[in-house]
């Protein structure tokens, strides 16, 4: 039997396969043609010598050409059935073309053979580890039908096998927020669902697309996590609507001292003692109101009211108040679309509103600008504060949404800031849909945007507001 050429210098499997279906090359190769050609030359050159003898050569030559040509269609029949059943069949040990093709077809199977099994221990690799998964795994297929999932998916969401294989999952896990989520087919975020097996745990769902048209369902119980998160929140809650009696009392009673420090009060010389207790009084009064705010938003975020807001109104109110704060020493410019309303909480909205405004006072120095926009921006409604103040460096930025989290302590505390309010204003927006981007420069000042979706605008039901709200510049 003809072997398949081996050595150092002789292509690997992977160079052969490439070879093999690479276009252009001459195949079958000019050698095997002459060789082909010198034995049925030799094969008719021995039948007219047979024939020769019974004084027939042309005879003889055809014979032998007709016996060898049968020769060839069996072995081609041989091929066939192995093809179809190589278990059953089995290639014959010759010489010759057919010997090659034969030493090829089996070095070939045998190849395979080594191939699946690598990639059958691979599979069996990739299932253990992900059925040691704490979290689901689901594979799903191009329409969403499941086609494999591990032991944490079973417990999670009560799936079966072979049952529940290719079947869709939505038609599984039957909650609405799935549901939109999937047919929505956006898998850049996840979205929350409660176990179909139990209510009371709550399972946190993402999908994560690959391959031909397949995903891959992450399934987690978040249930505890959400669970001390309201603890947390209702702790907050309680411990800050139990500080706000002794602080009424105490500022009562600070108020009364304050007025007997003036002149030549009986407590003139606590003058300065009790203002400071009395400015402290009013620090915690205002952090224990941000807490309260926040832990409300916090809670009842899906419970939101729906209702029209005349935005230019309520951006109106809240500079009136800015100013205020400012007393006389920033400008204000405003350019507002008096026909862009929005849909959803007054309570929230304003909350945003009147902390950046605050926010903008605050960090900006005296005769500085503060503009305020509110328009819409690529289909989107955009409100928009900026100011002239000492700004932002780019490494706070990510963190300036955390709670207590201040750029300049010092400032923060001497303006009265609470170190809450840009948390206030992320969870307000949250219940919008809505985000918040930041642009600052160190000592040019800070842009905050806040950016409405187009299902949160708003079709004005009466009178427009003036065009005068977009003044533009009143001082």
């Amino acid at each position: 039997m003809t072997q398949p050429t081996t050595g150092p210098g002789a292509p690997s499997d992977e160079q052969q396969a490439e070879s093999a279906s690479r276009p252009g090359d001459d195949f079958p190769s000019a050698e095997l043609w002459w060789r082909g050609i010198a034995k049925l030359a030799t094969v008719a050159a021995a039948g007219t010598g047979a024939g020769l003898i019974f004084a027939r050569p042309a005879l003889g030559a055809l014979l032998a050409i007709l016996a060898y040509g049968l020769l060839q269609l069996r072995q081609l029949i041989r091929l066939r059935a192995w093809l179809h059943a190589p278990k059953r069949y089995f290639l014959p040990d010759i010489g010759g073309l057919w010997g090659e093709v034969f030493d090829l077809l089996i070095d070939l199977q045998r190849k395979n053979r080594k191939r699946k099994k690598k990639l059958s221990l691979m599979l069996a690799e990739f299932q253990a580890s992900t059925a040691a998964l704490p979290d689901g795994a689901v594979v799903l297929g191009e329409r969403g039908e499941i086609s494999w999932f591990n032991t944490a998916a079973r417990q999670l969401l009560g799936l079966r096998a072979p049952q529940d294989l290719g079947i869709r999952v939505p038609n599984l896990i039957r909650h609405p927020s799935f549901t939109e989520f999937f047919e929505k087919g956006d898998f850049e975020h996840e979205t929350e669902a409660p176990s179909p097996l139990n209510r009371n745990r709550l399972l946190s769902l993402r999908i994560i697309p690959y391959g031909n048209e397949q995903k891959l369902l992450i399934v987690r119980d978040i249930s505890e996590r959400r669970q001390l998160e309201a603890a947390r929140r209702d702790f907050v809650a309680n411990a800050s609507h139990e500080l706000r009696t002794p602080l009424t009392v105490l500022r009562g009673y600070l108020d009364l001292m304050d007025m007997d420090t003036h002149g030549s009060g009986p407590l003139a010389s606590w003058r300065s003692p009790v203002q400071e207790m009395r400015n402290q009084a009013l620090r915690m009064e205002a952090l224990v109101n941000d807490m309260l705010k926040l832990a409300r938003l916090e809670g009842e975020r899906a419970h939101m009211r729906e209702e029209v807001l005349q935005v230019p109104m309520l951006v109106a109110r809240a500079v009136e108040e800015a100013r205020a704060v400012s007393k006389g020493q920033h400008r204000f410019e405003q350019q507002v679309a008096a026909d862009l309303l929005l849909l959803g909480g007054e309570t929230e909205l304003y909350s945003v509103i009147i902390n950046l405004l605050t926010n903008a006072v605050r960090y900006t120095p005296s005769g500085g600008v503060i503009r305020v926009s509110w328009e819409r921006r690529h289909g989107n409604a955009c409100f928009a504060v900026a100011d002239t103040g000492i700004g932002i460096a780019a490494e706070d930025i990510p963190r300036l949404t955390e709670r207590f989290y201040r750029v300049d302590v010092g400032r923060s505390r001497a303006s009265g800031g609470t170190g809450l309010g840009l948390s206030i204003v992320k969870h307000a927006l949250e219940c919008f849909d809505a985000t918040l981007e930041i642009e600052s420069e160190l000592g040019v000042g800070s842009t905050f945007i806040c950016v409405f979706p187009p299902h949160r605008i708003a079709e004005p039901s009466g009178d427009a507001l003036p065009a005068a709200l977009s003044d533009g510049g009143k001082p």
